[in-house]
């Protein structure tokens, strides 16, 4: 295997390698992989997409007053997203909303946080507490689980109900108080597309002048052309709603743009000024930066405002209109498929799909086998791990798809598989996690934390170092053999997931949260390291 470059290759020989590797990459286009893609189904699009990016390729977006094409873009891009969702041209929002492109829905997260951070602590209720709040869900995005961490604050978790799969407004709002520096709430949340009671909850930070995100992500670019069973649009959930102090909205979901962009808006110019970074304090040029990065690539904002400008309102309608018909049918297709059932009430073009326990146990459809079952037909869906709430309510595990317009070219097959593949799983038991533990050897369980070994592990805290969290990988069949045959951690080894998911998200809902989180930084870190 090619570990470095010793000199020039030829450029067919270059871009024959790179399709060499794509090759074995999960397909993008064609709708079977059901998660991360977001495909339009329109290839003139990806081609409009690539060559607007290529015509930015030198472009540095730290500066748009060296760069002014930058400013132009970044200011429709904006401007488009700002009237889409209720903030100015007419929506109600008022022509105070501003905002920024950043590099993907994290970034626009972590922003509002911080944002949200230095004006708490600019108010007078900051000098009473030492470090603010964030409340939110707990099925809020894991990027406000990264901002609270990054930005020194308390994530403060409102449990949801297991069934609904959304907190009541009542659970929300008796959290909101003085060291509240954000409330969060999601249209709709990733894990369970449900709608979270953003009218309710934003009322409530109004009065209590407390700021209100809504993570509308994932949603932002296609909920305003959603509708309800009768025809309905959905209830207000942008920023006409009052008190709603900032919005995210990502571009490359159904955006349909390249990874990664992202559009933050926020109400009110000193606002959003605060999430700003700016020093003449060094002898260099002055920096402003609006966003986390400093320079940072042109090529995905001006793949954006090429598919803005192509598609417009209508065009973006259009494709929504397509989610919703496959959302429909796929939705149906479940909710008549014994043993399984669609959680909660999802709106938008995503479906959680857990087992149905109030059906006998020999007809249930264990919800993680059906979704690798799935994919001996051909279909990538993604496997989400139960979760254990504060409140002790356990977040069932489930399988998740992420509809996208091509979804309806393959809407029979797709369905077909769906049918078949709760079929030939129905009856077969959950893996407990239990049993999973109990096929591992016994001196790998002796090195789990907690285990008769685990003071041997190495690392701190039961949590295992390096070598001792690759061992452990190895012994779960997550990473392979090393290239010389011996399982030798200083040696290369492919890191990979396993065919079958089931179990692996069995042992990330038995093992300790910092042990897996340990384990998977460990299996993410081995992929990208030099041979």
């Amino acid at each position: 295997m090619r570990t470095e470059t010793t000199g020039g290759m030829p450029a067919d020989g270059i871009l024959d390698r790179l399709r060499e590797l794509r090759a074995a990459d999960a397909p993008t286009h064609g709708g079977r992989v059901l998660a991360y893609v977001y495909d339009p189904g329109r290839e003139e699009l990806d081609e409009l997409a690539a060559a607007a990016a290529r015509e930015m390729q030198p472009v540095n977006g730290l500066d748009p007053t060296t760069f002014t094409s930058v400013a132009v873009l970044e200011r429709e891009v904006v401007g488009f997203v700002r009237t889409l969702l209720g903030g100015g041209g007419g929506g109600g929002g008022g022509d105070d909303v501003v905002g920024s492109v950043t590099s993907g829905g994290t970034e626009s997260c972590l922003l509002a946080v911080k944002t949200a951070r230095d004006v708490w602590r600019a108010s007078a209720d900051s000098e009473a507490f030492a470090r603010p709040r964030v409340v939110a869900p707990a099925t809020v995005h894991a990027a406000f689980h990264k901002a609270a961490a990054l930005f020194g604050l308390t994530l403060d978790l409102v449990p949801v109900d297991a069934t609904a799969g959304a907190p009541t407004a009542a659970a929300m709002i008796e959290r909101i108080g003085p060291d509240v520096a954000l409330v969060v709430v999601s249209a709709p949340s990733y894990p369970f597309a449900t709608l979270d009671p953003i009218g309710e909850v934003a009322g409530a930070c109004a009065a209590a002048e407390v700021a209100c995100h809504v993570d509308a992500c994932i949603g932002g670019l296609i909920l305003p052309f959603w509708r309800t069973a009768d025809g309905a649009p959905l209830p207000a959930w942008d920023l006409r709603v009052p008190g709603v102090t900032s919005i995210s909205a990502d571009l490359h979901k159904y955006g349909y743009a390249p990874k990664g962009v992202s559009v933050l808006l926020q109400r009110g110019r000193d606002r959003q000024r605060a999430q700003y970074f700016a020093t003449t304090s060094w002898p260099g040029y002055p920096v402003v930066n609006p966003t986390l990065l400093g320079s940072k690539p042109a090529g995905p904002l001006a793949a954006s405002w090429a598919i803005i400008q192509r598609l417009g309102v209508d065009g973006f309608a259009e494709l929504a209109a397509s989610c919703l018909r496959s959302t429909r049918r796929i939705r149906q297709t479940i909710e008549q498929i014994e043993g399984l059932r669609v959680v909660g009430d999802p709106v938008g073009p995503l479906i959680a799909v857990t087992t149905d326990e109030t059906v006998p146990v020999e007809r249930r459809v264990d919800a993680h086998h059906w979704g690798d079952q799935a994919r001996e037909h051909g279909w990538i869906l993604q496997l989400q791990p139960p979760l254990a709430q504060a409140d002790g309510v356990l977040l069932p595990g489930t399988t998740h798809l992420t509809i996208t317009p091509v979804t309806e070219r393959g809407l029979d097959e797709l369905c077909a598989a769906l049918v078949a593949a709760a079929d030939e799983v129905r009856g077969v038991p959950p893996l407990a996690a239990e049993d999973v533990l109990a096929g591992l050897p016994g001196d790998v369980l002796a090195a789990l934390p907690g285990g008769p070994g685990s003071a041997a592990s190495g690392g701190t805290a039961g949590v295992p170092n390096a070598e001792a969290a690759f061992a452990l990988l190895q012994a779960l069949g997550l990473v392979g053999a090393a290239e010389d045959g011996h399982a030798d951690a200083s040696s290369g080894a492919d890191a990979r997931l396993p065919d079958r998911l089931a179990p692996f998200m069995a042992l990330i809902g038995a093992l300790p949260h910092p042990l897996t989180e340990r384990l998977l930084t460990e299996l993410l870190a081995r992929v990208v390291e030099p041979r």
